[in-house]
């Protein structure tokens, strides 16, 4: 029967292949690792990029409500209204909305202006840094 021996070459592939299958699995490891570490660092800007859009929008409506609106000298038109409806809608907030339903509803001035400080309390209170 013929004996099985292991030469110095054959020691040497095997070790080689060893070598190589262990830095194969640690950088797969490595790799797995950064890659969960990487989609929840990404989980985290999307989040703050949600957050930076809302607080754009607004600001955006805020500012064109307070130009529009309080700093006006002259009653505002049509189109500036769909505007501001069209900013308002574009909050996707319905409790943003509902309190501009009742400003717009108001019936004196005296309610108007309680619903307008209310908005406009509503609109910083909605912006988040």
């Amino acid at each position: 029967m013929p004996k099985l021996t292991l030469n110095s070459q054959s020691i040497n592939t095997q070790k080689i292949l060893f070598i190589i299958i262990f830095v194969l699995l640690a950088s797969s490891i490595f790799l797995g690792v950064k890659y969960f570490a990487v989609q929840k660092e990404l989980k985290e800007i999307k989040t703050t990029l949600g957050i930076q859009e809302i607080n754009e929008k607004v600001l955006d409506f805020s500012k064109f409500f307070i130009e529009k609106i309080l700093m006006g000298e002259e009653e505002v038109g049509f189109e500036e209204r769909l505007k501001l409806e069209n900013a308002v809608r574009n909050l996707n907030d319905e409790k943003i909305l509902a309190q501009w339903n009742k400003f717009v509803e108001s019936e004196t001035e005296a309610e108007a202006q309680t619903e307008v400080k209310n908005l406009l309390e509503m609109l910083i209170n909605k912006i988040k840094i």
